[in-house]
């Protein structure tokens, strides 16, 4: 065997340099689009096989041929920095001394990775496209000591297997300082202004979509933000960003009735949620991973009951139906009135005029009322989810609306620890084709089907919009909440 190769001269920026050096399990880069992640990756790498004489295997999810692997990428990068002893063939590259690059799609033979024995490195690429399946079926298979996993790519939903597993348990140190690290993880986060050789034709690109984009969709291409949106969906996320603390910056106050609602799993695929609503104000989502379906719902009374709420929903269709008396008897004494919810029957105030938050009828003839223009009381709850955001996003943007009735507003509080997770949902709830042109929103079982995880964050915070049913007020000037379900 030939002597040690000298090093080749790389160029990195700071914050990937330690991809060269530092010693990690898993090692991730992402970001939009002119942060030289595959490039960096892809220069090391060709070192680490021209010195170390590893073997290197790269992925994707989807590749049907090589043209839709890192193989054109490296070739041209071993080209470049004309790098000795590589012989580039028509599916693997190979070195001299022993290294080798091999190339595999996932997708459609997951278990076929189990053949790469001896390999060092396993570089996925576009790894916002794996599958739950593939990811994890390849980290066990890599079993060599001081054996990684290098993963670039530019983040879809924070919702996708790779960002729940290298993005969101790391997210806040993420944003503050742009990497994270501990003793097995190295994860940067980096774009194109910090790449001192951005090319110019990729600036004139980019100023190009600022101006002319969305801002949701530039900041996902060039800054690496998560794209938390679906076709259809009735929440978009520039409206959703608008409504974080909009409490604080257009001067409202939870006010009014403090209200817990849930939403009931059984042990398996979902999760159990709970939202706490004031006023217009969320101050609390959160979820529950564990405990069967009744050990859910202590949890979420005991919610209730700790934080001195007036009134709790919960989700009454499917497994939530047989709740009823654990509900009663726990919050007997409590004085909190309940209520179940059952989104599959008809809306409150059937007969009132709907309210669209973008066309105002004056002919009162063409008037709809809500039961001909909505669904369901799931639909409508979804709607004024949908209406409150999109007038907080209207009072946050536009002058014009910022004395808005904070009554027809909403909030969420920053304080939320699940605040990413909640947005993800909210921005993901699609509205369903209804033959009659009423409003309709798809069931979390459509949904799945689509693979869109289920909403079981936004759908409490949709719950805690339902209208207590309150009795007159009598001499006394008291409010007696009624409970038709006792």
């Amino acid at each position: 065997m030939s002597p040690m190769p000298p090093p080749l001269t790389l160029t990195l920026t700071d914050k990937l340099e330690p991809f060269r050096s530092l010693k990690k399990r898993f090692k991730g880069v992402f970001g939009g689009r002119g942060g030289t992640k595959s490039q960096t990756v892809a220069d090391i790498l060709v070192q680490k096989v021209h010195i170390e004489r590893i073997k290197v295997g790269c992925f994707r999810e989807h590749q049907n041929t090589i043209e839709d692997s890192v193989h054109a990428l490296l070739s041209e990068e071993i080209n470049r920095m004309q790098v000795p002893g590589f012989v580039i063939g028509d599916t693997k590259i190979r070195h001299k001394d022993g290294g080798e690059f091999k190339f595999r799609g996932l997708s459609r033979n997951t278990g076929g990775v189990k053949s790469f024995h001896g390999f060092k490195i396993f570089w996925v690429e576009e790894a916002q496209f794996l599958s739950k399946k593939s990811l994890k079926t390849i980290t066990p298979t890599l079993r060599e000591q001081d054996s990684e996993f290098w993963f670039t790519f530019n983040p879809g939903s924070r919702l996708d297997p790779i960002s729940q597993r290298f993005i969101m348990p790391f997210i806040k140190d993420l944003r503050r300082q742009g990497y994270y690290e501990d003793a097995l993880h190295y994860i940067v986060w980096t774009n194109f202004d910090e790449n001192p050789w951005f090319p110019e034709a990729l600036e004139q690109e980019r100023q190009f979509d600022y101006k002319y984009l969305p801002r949701v969709e530039y900041d996902h291409i060039w800054r690496g933000f998560f794209d938390d949106t679906v076709a259809g969906a009735i929440i978009k996320a520039e409206w959703f960003d608008a409504c974080i603390d909009a409490h604080k910056v257009l001067g409202f106050e939870p006010l009014g009735m403090r209200v817990v609602s849930h939403d009931p799993s059984d042990t398996g695929y979902d999760d159990k949620g709970l939202a706490l609503r004031q006023g217009s104000v969320i101050l609390e989502a959160k979820l529950n991973k564990t405990g069967d379906v009744n050990e859910g719902m202590d949890w979420a009374l005991s919610f209730a009951i700790d934080h001195l709420c007036d009134y709790f929903v919960w989700d009454a269709d499917g497994m939530g139906l047989g709740l009823k008396r654990q509900v009663k008897d726990s919050l007997k004494g409590e004085k909190i009135d309940w209520h179940p919810f059952r989104g599959s029957e008809t809306v409150e105030d059937p007969n009132g005029a709907f309210e669209d938050d973008k066309r105002y009828v004056t002919n009162t003839k063409k008037q709809r009322t809500n039961k001909q223009a909505l669904k369901n009381l799931r639909a409508q709850k979804y709607w004024e989810l949908r209406t409150r955001i999109y007038n907080t996003f209207l009072a946050i943007t536009n002058p014009a609306y910022a004395k808005t009735d904070p009554d027809k507003l909403i909030s969420f509080s920053s304080d939320i620890i699940d605040i990413e997770q909640l947005r993800a949902e909210a921005c993901k709830i699609p509205r369903k084709k209804n033959p009659n042109g009423m409003i309709q929103i798809m069931t979390k079982e459509e949904m799945r089907g689509l693979d869109i995880d289920s909403p079981n964050l936004v759908d409490p915070v949709m719950m805690s919009l339902v209208t207590p049913v309150i009795n007159d007020i009598t001499d006394n000037e008291t409010l007696n909440f009624t409970n038709p379900w006792s």
